[in-house]
């Protein structure tokens, strides 16, 4: 991460600072002249959130929050967060203090998230980038303390960690060295990473993994990251599956030119499975998680498998394959039918599965399916509070009739109805546990700046995944 954030016992009036109050505090109290605080009164008598004095030897801010502190705006907020993280870096400020007058919980570390997502830059294959200037945050607050910083530190580092994954092109990470990279960062943490090679899947007859690996040159790998602390909360783990296509042509089913502009983000769902795995491993969460990562690329080689196929997939299923673009819930089935012998309580799978569901849902939101409806619910109330929004789509079994083969016991998809939830529906087939499966599509990578969401990988799904823990943690 390109920025450290600590904590402040005192605050130092001397440095670049933000502060946080509600519209009736004294402004007086802040380290402010009597034409400046003359000035703040003004503008916020005037309604203005977001104020900003120069005194040429620092920048100040203040940010002025509603006492009724809603979902929305805290998503506010972490917008001016954002406008405020351009604004110190377009000054040249490497050092700004985050001074909450609030006694709100969240404010500071909303404010502190956006600040540092919003300094996220990948700039690897640039030799001469422009970097953020923006190098340190202290933070001073009566609901901040050193845990929940190292809390927070530990999620920006698992989105830093995903969206770097998701950024970096095929030609620096493919199916057999993305596991190379996950041993590399977990290097000095207790996670437990095993790699599974090409000979160790086919005795495994993982054959929807296989049959999409036939068309490439790289052989396929399948990840297991594994977080056990010492006395779990859960007594059964939580298992995390996510889609590693880490390039997707679409195989004989060729996408057009512009259809692969942004598919090397097509392993989004395993970027942000390894992301959460690294912050459960930094914030030395008290869940057992299992990550689970089926890797390759889709290619259509001189071996590809061909529309029509009939492939067994590793639990014994037959499926006719009718389109080689529908490949990854043939890897992700297979990894899916894996985690049964985990016995597992819970098991969510991440991927950008389906251009449906960005239709379907016609927002940057993420489209949901399960069969568990606590733990959606749980699910949807996590996506509000970190605005990595949540729509639930009907998984009635209707829609398995639509994924009849004649000659198979399914087909890999089904009719141009239903797109997205016909997917979710061939993924649990393979279940036999508490499912939810999130097609992460639209928010994953985006082609524009959003906010202190950024442009390309976004990281989605480990805020989100972090919020969910958190929030199911208050059950234990």
């Amino acid at each position: 991460m390109n920025l450290s954030i600590t904590y402040l016992a005192e605050p130092t009036p001397d440095k670049s600072v933000v502060y946080i109050i509600h519209p009736d505090y004294p402004i007086e109290q802040l380290s402010f002249t009597k034409t400046e605080a003359a000035y703040i009164r003004e503008q916020v008598k005037s309604n203005k959130n977001l104020i900003h004095i120069n005194s040429y030897f620092k920048h100040s801010f203040v940010l002025v929050i509603a006492d009724k502190y809603t979902n929305d705006n805290r998503e506010k907020l972490r917008n001016q967060g954002n406008e405020i993280c351009e604004m110190v870096n377009t000054h040249k400020v490497s050092h700004l203090l985050i001074d909450d007058c609030t006694d709100i919980e969240f404010a500071w570390q909303d404010l502190t998230e956006s600040i540092a997502l919003s300094n996220y830059q990948f700039t690897k294959h640039i030799k001469k980038p422009q970097k953020n200037t923006l190098t340190q945050l202290e933070i001073f607050s009566s609901q901040a303390d050193k845990t929940k910083i190292n809390s927070l530190t530990a999620t920006l580092e698992g989105v830093y960690f995903a969206r770097d994954l998701v950024n970096e092109p095929h030609s620096h990470l493919n199916a057999l060295n993305f596991p190379e990279v996950l041993k590399t960062k977990f290097k000095n943490t207790s996670l437990t990473l095993d790699i599974l090679h090409l000979k160790q899947l086919e005795s495994l007859k993982m054959g929807g993994l296989l049959a999409v690996n036939k068309g490439s040159e790289t052989g396929p790998s399948f990840s297991i990251v594994e977080w056990k602390p010492a006395e779990p909360i859960n007594s059964k783990p939580i298992v995390l599956v996510g889609k590693g296509v880490m390039f997707d042509t679409g195989g004989l089913s060729i996408k057009s030119a512009k259809g692969m502009e942004d598919m090397k983000s097509d392993m989004a769902g395993a970027a942000a499975v390894a992301g959460t795995m690294l912050n459960l491993a930094r914030a030395d969460s008290t869940y057992h998680v299992i990550g689970l990562i089926p890797a390759t690329d889709n290619r259509p080689g001189k071996n590809a498998y061909l529309p029509q196929d009939v492939i067994y997939m590793h639990d014994g299923t037959s499926v006719e394959v009718l389109n080689t673009d529908a490949e990854g819930r043939m890897i992700l089935a297979d990894a899916l039918s894996y985690a049964k012998q985990y016995k597992p309580q819970l098991v969510i799978e991440l991927s950008t599965l389906t251009g449906s569901a960005e239709i379907a849902v016609g927002i940057k939101a993420i489209a949901a399916m399960g069969n568990t409806n606590d733990n959606m619910e749980t699910l949807k109330k996590a996506g509000f509070a970190c605005y990595e929004r949540i729509a639930e789509l009907p998984f009635w079994d209707d829609y398995k009739t639509l994924l009849i083969s004649d000659i198979a016991e399914l087909k890999n998809v089904g009719s141009n109805n239903a797109g997205a939830i016909t997917a979710g529906k061939f993924l649990e087939h393979f279940t036999d546990y508490p499912f939810i499966h999130l097609d992460i599509a639209g928010p994953a990578f985006l082609e524009t700046t959003d906010s202190y969401r950024g442009k390309n990988g976004t990281g989605v799904g480990v805020r989100l995944l972090n919020e969910f823990f958190y929030l199911s943690k208050q059950k234990y």
